[in-house]
């Protein structure tokens, strides 16, 4: 994606440098000047992709009107405070690196709108990340990320979101205030479960959750009514296609309950208040051919569900009784199925 203003192809050669694979082991500004015939304060795009740099030294601040910048695949470990001179940047790609932290300085980037980190070793976000307020791509794929923590939520325009291939075991709720997402990397990680808050992200059209450790998806996501593309490959829900009862036989307690509940028998004056809030906490089954109510002892299922007409997901839902599995689920149905289970290639195959 290109951020730098065209003028015309005259204008053009004069603002943008490609430097790719020239076996550059340091930045020297006034040699590269003099070997390749261009003004630095003129160039709005430089490519340094594929050379063997190991920082990115304060020479890179003579590029003052730079607004993208390409240093990926290098051997870079540090990044220099000084470019936080580079006021005009919008384009930052520097995956494929040795970088593990981001200069202080770095927060007067402000008007950094693509950053592309992957691919480096990064075991936390950085914490200046969450002050570019104004991104709208962030790519974080590829390092040892094991969670993406609450400050999430002040990149409050960000529309890319990328953290595939970390070590992703838990993800904040606060993703929720994130109504400009429209694409969600969370594939190749340790992930267990997602936020039910995740159904609010309005505007999310494509959602990448295989290579994970799923069993089951929350029910609030089916909220996702703008959803296109759903990955689940690759997780023990499909690879099991599991529809297991997790059952414990409830307690008299229980048993006295679910009676009182379904027969409507009045208890209000007539009981202690712990027993009045035990049974004012009953919870009505899902199954629509069931007016049975449950208390501590649901029976943990999952249930393949229609989504957008586009897919047909598992969700976790609760039942009062093992024999309670509606006969809509007793059966898959293996094209509908497809879109998320299996490589895209495989499911366009028809």
């Amino acid at each position: 994606m290109e951020y730098y203003e065209h003028e015309n192809d005259e204008a053009d050669r004069k603002r943008y440098v490609d430097l790719s694979c020239c076996e550059l082991r340091t930045l020297d500004v006034e040699l590269l000047r003099l070997s390749y015939s261009f003004r630095p304060e003129l160039i709005r795009k430089l490519v340094l992709y594929g050379n063997s740099l190991n920082i990115l030294p304060t020479s890179i601040s003579q590029f003052c009107h730079l607004q993208e910048l390409d240093v990926s695949s290098n051997e870079i470990s540090w990044i220099t405070g000084e470019i936080s001179q580079l006021r005009s940047l919008k384009v930052l790609e520097a995956r494929n690196n040795r970088l593990f932290n981001l200069p202080k300085e770095f927060t007067s980037c402000s008007n950094l709108k693509v950053l592309n980190l992957s691919g480096n070793l990064y075991t936390d976000f950085p914490p200046q990340v969450f002050e570019l307020t104004g991104l709208s791509e962030l790519y974080m794929g590829g390092n040892k990320l094991v969670t993406i923590p609450s400050q999430i939520q002040n990149l409050k325009r960000l529309e890319i979101l990328y953290v595939g291939g970390n070590e992703l075991e838990h993800v904040s709720s606060q993703l929720r205030k994130l109504k400009s997402l429209r694409h969600l990397f969370l594939c190749d990680n340790q992930l267990q479960t997602l936020p039910p808050d995740l159904g609010q992200l309005k505007r999310l059209e494509s959602l990448s959750l295989h290579k994970n450790k799923f069993k089951t998806l929350p029910i609030d996501i089916i909220m996702l009514t703008n959803l296109q593309e759903l990955t689940l490959r690759d997780n023990p829900l499909v690879n099991t296609f599991v529809k297991k009862l997790e059952f414990s036989p409830p307690s008299l307690l229980e048993l006295s309950g679910r009676v009182v509940k379904t027969k409507n028998i009045t208890y209000k004056n007539e009981v202690p208040k712990r027993l009045r809030n035990y049974l004012d906490s009953a919870r009505r089954c899902v199954n629509p051919n069931c007016d049975g109510v449950y208390f501590d002892s649901g029976v943990k299922c999952v249930k393949f569900v229609d989504f957008c007409g586009r897919f047909r997901v598992p969700l976790e839902q609760y039942l009062c009784s093992p024999n309670e599995q509606d006969e809509d689920n007793r059966t898959v149905d293996a094209r509908r199925l497809q879109k998320v289970l299996l490589p895209s290639d495989v499911g366009d195959s028809d």
